[in-house]
């Protein structure tokens, strides 16, 4: 057996043999690490710079757009103005099959556009309308689904904090990765209210036929669409026009973004300080977490490519005489089968330093790549049994709801995504039209 064969064993098998077992992710990485940097980069002398490199990580410059598009979304959430936002969608879309369902994948997509959190907008959408949804009669699959399924669409729409991650880790440009999910994204909510609209069509048991509201008409009706949407999707408006557009980096964007939210908060008289701080304490546990993770990645990436484990794996590949466009097929189904087990940073942290090598190595195009790679981290968050979003959603819903609905929830979604992963691998163009166009 070849050194690089037993130093591949060793990383990549003893991370995952660790992540497995249940443990934490950045601890796994950081362990590994340790054992690495001592056999393969020269004893003490690695650990040294296994720390120097550790340090290196976390300062770069590229990370600081993720804590202001985490503060983006904890403003939201806390100062109440996501409340306002539903009722202002809420008010507009009328008697549709599925009425509130498709009021939650609106209203998703929304959220999206502004906050950088999965977590935070399957919680906060669940806990808010899933027991409305139930009071009125319809059916806990409906209730439920639609709800998981626009949240992890949040990790395509920017502002993602997960995005930007993907693309400090694996050096594809952070703007057009950013940009490049726009478009998906929209298609998947689109897909997913004609899926409810059909659905409920078809099997009208599944949600009440007439639902008693109020009925607004003239102003009242646009009143808080004028008030409320339109001001927060303009932040949305100022990131990504910025972007593409070419007249701001993401870091500058990301700035903009959050200052852009806080201004909006104050005007409309709802940035208490107790809302402030516990947004500023949600910014700093998911951000500290999140760079506690790259501290370990990093060096990861380090210690197997000194070793010789990343060359040998990228010649073993690239050596067996397939097409490019297999190769590509095969990693994506190494990523969906992985999102089964582990969550999406540890995907990208055990792939990315065998991925990336060889997606230059064959002239692959980053940005469609990285795309992809979205999408199967996204498709990772609904995947039954240890989906992340399945998993916040039973802490939100009420006992009435069992995890057997929950699960059969989200299986025309996943199929949808996975429809969407398959477009883009024939169609490139869906993913790298909009980033083509960035200044």
């Amino acid at each position: 057996m070849t050194d690089w064969v037993t130093a591949a064993w060793l990383m990549l098998g003893g991370s995952t043999l660790l992540l497995f077992i249940g443990m934490p992710v950045a601890l796994t990485f950081i362990s590994v690490n340790i054992v690495g940097a001592w056999l393969y980069m020269g004893g003490e002398a690695g650990l040294a710079q296994l720390a120097r490199s550790s340090v290196g990580s976390v300062t770069a410059f590229s990370l600081t757009p993720i804590p202001l598009f985490v503060l983006m979304g904890e403003v939201l959430f806390h100062t109440g103005l996501a409340v306002k936002v539903i009722e202002g969608i809420e008010r507009l879309i009328r008697q549709v099959p599925g009425r509130l369902a498709v009021v939650a994948v609106v209203a998703g997509t929304v959220f999206s556009a502004i906050s950088g959190s999965t977590i935070a907008t399957t919680a906060m959408l669940g806990s808010l309308m899933v027991p409305v949804m139930l009071a009125r009669g319809y059916h806990p699959t409906l209730a439920t689904g639609p709800i998981m399924a626009i949240g992890a669409v949040d990790m395509l729409i920017p502002p993602s904090a997960l995005t930007v991650l993907l693309g400090s880790l694996s050096g594809i440009s952070i703007s057009k990765l950013l940009i490049g999910g726009v478009v998906p994204g929209v298609v998947l909510s689109v897909a997913f209210v004609l899926w409810i609209v059909l659905r409920v069509m078809s099997k009208p048991g599944l949600a009440p036929a007439v639902e008693a509201q109020p009925v607004y008409t003239g102003w009242e009706r646009w009143r808080p669409f004028f008030g409320y949407v339109l001001p927060t999707l303009s932040i949305f408006g100022v990131v990504v026009g910025a972007l593409a557009g070419g007249w701001a980096t993401p870091t500058e964007c990301a700035a903009l973004g959050a200052f852009a939210t806080l201004v909006l908060a104050m005007a409309y008289r709802v940035l208490t300080f107790d809302a402030l701080l516990k947004a500023l304490k949600g910014t700093a546990g998911i951000s500290g977490m999140i760079l506690f993770i790259i501290l370990g990645a990093t060096t990861f990436a380090q210690i197997l490519s000194f070793s010789g484990a990343s060359n040998g794996l990228v010649q073993l590949i690239t050596g067996q005489g397939w097409s490019t466009g297999m190769v590509v097929a095969g990693m994506m189904l190494v990523l969906i089968f992985l999102g089964i087990f582990v969550d999406q940073v540890s995907m990208m942290m055990i792939t990315l330093p065998i991925f990336m090598p060889i997606v230059q190595s064959l002239g692959i195009d980053p940005v469609w790549f990285g795309v992809m790679f979205l999408i199967c981290m996204q498709l990772g968050l609904l995947l039954p049994p240890h989906g992340l979003l399945l998993m916040t959603m039973r802490g939100v819903a009420p006992p009435e709801v069992t995890m057997a609905h929950i699960f059969r929830a989200v299986v025309p979604y996943v199929v949808m995504s996975l429809v969407l992963l398959a477009a883009v691998f024939w169609l490139p163009g869906i993913a790298t039209w909009l980033p083509g166009k960035i200044g």
